[in-house]
């Protein structure tokens, strides 16, 4: 498949500072992927979005998206993308429709036209459609300095995708959302990815929205720690586990023993195997049990551990 964003040895530090904040990074995404940036704050995920799209010149590395490399056609990368920026960057002056109104025009999507009403219908189409699925259709010609912070959040949402970008940036896009306009935006995201092969990169606090990625990429310290889908993540930083007990926990303890099987005693017995073990174990063992669990590791488990391990590295 066509690579949509290409970065090789990206570097980026800021004046006066003594280290890089992004710092040798490199990585590609396809068309079509969804793609989540994952690190503690500080670590360069919002300073490597912002080169992406043309709001931050890079230190040093080469940065292509959609095929253009970004300092020789800032103009052109910024009409295939999308951003939705983790501050907000609204006029307060404006209605929130005038935000809009005015976003396409710079984009070269539609005329600007000094009313609503004399804008074309595609516009009031979409328009409306977005604002439905946010659930502010009903405060859209409202001053934007009138919006509670969550709304604000939800007129900048719809102003990232009214052009129907090819690329969007979504730089922890629920924050401050209620459940269902959180549930309400990844549904209609789901749904322009498919019909419209749209690439979405995405990062969030919320791990459970990374979870659906194609591609997990941590990031820490401005330097890649980890790149992989997140089942390939998840097997190779965390052992799968199973919680058993017994009304005769010490004769279930001398099995595992005798079976070799790493445990500890926490109120009941925790079990660490890997995948294609835990059939056989459970078929093997004679002690009558009274529980069994499997636990499944989380994203957000692995995630932890590998934060953990560049910490203890770099201390």
């Amino acid at each position: 498949m066509a690579k949509i964003i290409e970065v090789t040895d990206l570097i980026k530090r800021y004046k006066k500072a003594t280290t890089n904040a992004v710092d040798g990074v490199s990585f590609e995404v396809e068309e079509g992927e969804f793609f989540t940036m994952l690190g503690p704050n500080g670590a360069g995920k919002t300073t490597t979005i912002s080169v992406l799209n043309t709001t931050l010149d890079k230190t040093n590395g080469s940065v292509k998206v959609g095929g253009m490399e970004i300092e020789k056609n800032p103009a052109g990368v910024r009409k295939i993308i999308g951003v939705i920026f983790q501050n907000p960057s609204l006029d307060l002056n404006l209605t929130a429709e005038e935000n809009v109104r005015f976003h396409v025009f710079m984009y070269g999507l539609f005329p600007y036209r000094i009313t609503y009403g004399l804008m074309p219908p595609d516009y009031k189409k979409k328009v409306k459609e977005l604002s439905e699925i946010l659930g502010i259709e009903k405060e859209i010609h409202q001053p934007v300095k009138t919006f509670s912070g969550g709304m604000k959040r939800k007129l900048e949402i719809v102003r990232g995708l009214i052009h129907r970008p090819k690329l969007l940036f979504l730089d922890e896009p629920t924050t401050g959302l209620d459940p269902q306009s959180r549930k309400n935006l990844w549904s209609y995201l789901k749904t322009v990815r498919k019909n419209e092969n749209l690439t979405l990169f995405l990062t969030t606090h919320y791990l459970e929205e990374a979870e659906e990625s194609d591609r997990i990429c941590i990031i820490d310290d401005g330097k890649i720690v980890s790149l992989g889908t997140p089942l390939d993540i998840k097997k190779d930083l965390i052992e799968e586990y199973l919680i058993l007990d017994s009304d005769n926990r010490k004769v279930l303890k001398e099995e595992l023993d005798q079976s070799k099987l790493k445990y500890v005693e926490e109120g009941a017995i925790k079990v660490w195997v890997k995948e294609n073990q835990i059939q056989d174990i459970i078929r093997n063992l004679k002690t009558k049990l009274t529980s069994i669990q499997i636990h499944t590791p989380t994203l957000e488990e692995a995630y932890l551990e590998i934060i953990d391990k560049e910490n203890e590295k770099n201390n």
